[in-house]
């Protein structure tokens, strides 16, 4: 793999992409804004490393040598705008881990100038969002009339610093999409249950990227993704919008912070070689009451981050790539998950004929 930057690289994920793409012979250039971290990894793995920060006037030049740039410095909604004005200035492909919804958004506003300057635009190259979306991708062939979809996500317990940041920036806010429109609901606003393979658990909304991922995949506007929940939780969900707020109030925000840089770790080795994660989803046609089901089960989810986003970096720089913006489902077909060593694809029906009136078997509580 030439030419290649990872930007955020000795990050808990980041340092696993690179280790992951090292094993596979290559040579990415590691970089970030801490000199001392990237001096010790370049050391380390013999690999080069730059240091520079994202404010820095001349980001261009940073960026021009590489054909590609993989970020995984998170929050992404600070660092993605400014990676991928860089990207589009000097021509460089953008691939990053996230699953932050908005920035799925800003980036596929910036689908015609991508296109203009022939420069694939490839965010969620991680476990967000490259089983979901392709999850999503094969159900839209399976059932190609379909309009609407339900997602269902059962992640690892255990997450690193950085996602748990993610989430917690997540905390407060929710949403789904409606007819082609993003529509803003409260955290949590509604649940069901969904089998994820050991018997019906339940969900609640969630802000998973695939409400923009998914209509770019799959044509469909109409979307909901469900995150699993302890069974502990389940009382409580009535009041998720009154969490988001409590998590909205700066004291509570930073003391969450604080304990998240204190106590949180990432998975160990041994539990990235045992976790698994499940996708469930669910395409439907309204006019035809048909449904097509299946669910998705993957290893750990940073485990199958090294993966995917190391695949994705070299589909990319091999010319296996698109202009524009691109899902992973987009740039290379559903197979992209499906082709995953540990990953297992389970058909739970086909389309028929159904009783738009009767519940099924993975939906039999749904409540606003």
């Amino acid at each position: 793999m030439d030419s290649l930057l990872v930007y955020g690289s000795y990050g808990y994920t980041g340092r696993l992409i690179v280790h992951e793409a090292v094993r596979r012979g290559a040579t990415p250039v590691v970089s970030g804004r801490s000199g001392r971290a990237v001096a010790t990894q370049a050391a380390t793995l013999g690999l080069e490393g730059r240091v520079f920060t994202l404010e820095d006037t001349n980001l261009d030049e940073h960026i021009a040598p590489f054909d590609a740039v993989l970020n995984c410095a998170g929050p992404f909604t600070e660092t993605a705008p400014d990676l991928v004005d860089a990207c589009l200035e000097t021509g460089t492909h953008y691939l990053d881990i996230t699953g932050e919804f908005p920035v799925f958004e800003r980036l596929r506003r910036r689908d015609e100038m991508a296109r203009e300057h022939e420069v694939t635009l490839l965010p969620g190259v991680g476990f967000e969002v490259v089983p979901s979306d392709c999850l999503a991708a094969q159900l839209a062939c399976t059932l190609p009339n379909a309009d609407e979809l339900v997602l269902g996500i059962k992640g690892s317990p255990t997450v690193s610093r950085g996602t748990a940041r993610t989430l917690l920036s997540l905390a407060s806010e929710g949403v789904v999409r409606r007819n082609g429109r993003l529509v803003s609901v409260p955290p949590a606003y509604r649940s069901r249950q969904i089998d994820f393979g050991d018997g019906l658990e339940p969900v609640v909304t969630a802000p998973w990227a695939d409400v923009v991922t998914a209509a770019h995949s799959t044509g469909i506007e109409t979307i909901d993704v469900y995150a699993a929940v302890p069974k502990v939780l389940e009382p409580g969900l009535s009041v998720g919008g009154i969490a988001g707020r409590v998590v909205d109030i700066p004291p509570v925000r930073g003391l969450l912070e604080r304990g998240i840089d204190a106590f949180v770790t990432g998975p160990d080795e041994r539990q990235r070689a045992t976790d698994r994660a499940v996708v469930w989803g669910q395409a439907k046609a309204t006019e035809t009451g048909e449904v097509a089901r299946g669910r998705l089960r993957t290893p750990n989810p940073y485990a199958l981050t090294a993966k995917t986003a190391v695949d994705a970096a070299e589909g990319v720089l091999e010319g296996e790539r698109k202009p524009g913006f691109q899902t992973p489902a987009s740039a290379f077909g559903p197979e992209f998950a499906f082709e995953i060593e540990g990953v297992e694809y389970e058909r739970l029906e086909m389309p028929e004929t159904r009783d738009r009136t009767a519940g099924s078997s993975a939906d039999v509580s749904e409540r606003p």
